[in-house]
C-alpha cells in the first residue's frame, strides 16, 4: 500500500476483529476513523458481480461526481477490471482479507491519475463476511483532473494485505471516552502477492481507455493480472 491513509484504515480494522475472522460492520465507530471518514464507504457484495453502495462519505462522492447510495462500485470500470475485480472480492472474503487495488481512473475530458483503493471484508450480523468498509485515494497530484469526476477506471494490480510488526496507533483513537484509547499498539501492515492462480487480463483497451491513451499520447499497458 502505498497511501497513508490505506495503512491507517487496514490498521483500524485489524484491531475491530478482537480475535474473529473479520469484523461486525456494526463494530465501527466513525469517531475513530473521523479523519478518513469522508474518504471511506460500505459495499454490500452478497452478489459479489454487483457490488452496491450502502454508504460513502461525501470526499468519495464529489470524487465520482454523484450521490453514489445504492450505485453498482464496478459500474465506471472497464469489463476486464470488472471481471478480475469480482474473483478478488471473492477471494478476500474466502481468505478474510483486505485486498490494496492499483488503478488508472480518468475524467471524461481523458484527465488521468492514479488510484488506490482498499478493500476490507466485514460481516453484518452473520458468521460470514458479506461487506466491505473501502477507501479510495489518489496517488500524487490530483490536478490532472480539472476538478472534473472520475468517469472511468482500468485496474493495473492488485495485491492482499497481511500483519506483521506492530505499529503506533495513536492517529485512529476516539477523542472519547477513555476507555476507547486502550489499544497502545496496532499491527505493522505489509502487502502479499500470492501467484497460485493467476487470472490473465486481455491486452485490448476499450475505446475510452484508447481514447484517453491517445490524448495522453502513452502506449497501451502490457498484460495485466489479478493476484490472488
Amino acid at each position: 500500500m502505498k497511501h497513508r491513509n490505506s495503512h491507517l484504515l487496514v490498521g483500524y480494522w485489524s484491531r475491530l476483529r478482537k480475535g474473529r475472522d473479520v469484523p461486525d460492520q456494526t463494530d465501527i465507530d466513525p469517531r475513530a476513523i473521523k479523519r478518513i471518514l469522508s474518504h471511506v464507504f460500505i459495499l454490500e457484495a452478497s452478489d459479489t458481480g454487483r457490488p452496491l453502495y450502502r454508504l460513502a462519505g461525501t470526499s468519495h462522492c464529489d470524487r465520482y461526481g454523484a450521490e453514489l447510495k445504492g450505485a453498482n462500485f464496478l459500474s465506471r470500470w472497464e469489463a476486464h477490471s470488472r471481471s478480475a475485480l469480482s474473483l478478488l472480492l471473492q477471494q478476500s472474503f474466502a481468505n478474510n482479507q483486505p485486498v490494496c487495488i492499483s488503478s488508472l481512473a480518468a475524467s471524461e475530458e481523458c484527465g488521468m491519475v492514479e488510484v488506490e483503493t482498499v478493500l476490507a471484508p466485514l460481516t453484518f450480523g452473520g458468521s460470514s463476511p458479506t461487506r466491505f468498509i473501502g477507501m479510495m485515494q489518489v496517488l500524487g497530484d490530483a490536478s490532472a483532473l480539472m476538478g472534473k469526476p472520475i468517469a472511468f477506471e482500468r485496474m493495473v494490480a492488485s495485491q492482499f494485505v497481511r500483519e506483521t510488526e506492530p505499529q503506533s496507533s495513536q492517529d485512529l483513537q476516539p477523542p472519547a471516552p477513555p476507555v476507547l484509547r486502550t489499544h497502545a499498539k496496532a499491527p505493522h501492515l505489509r502487502l502479499v502477492i500470492s501467484r497460485d492462480k493467476p487470472v490473465t487480463m486481455h491486452r485490448e483497451v476499450d475505446a475510452m481507455l484508447k481514447k484517453i491513451m491517445d490524448a495522453l499520447e502513452i502506449a497501451p499497458m502490457p498484460h495485466l493480472r489479478a493476484v490472488q
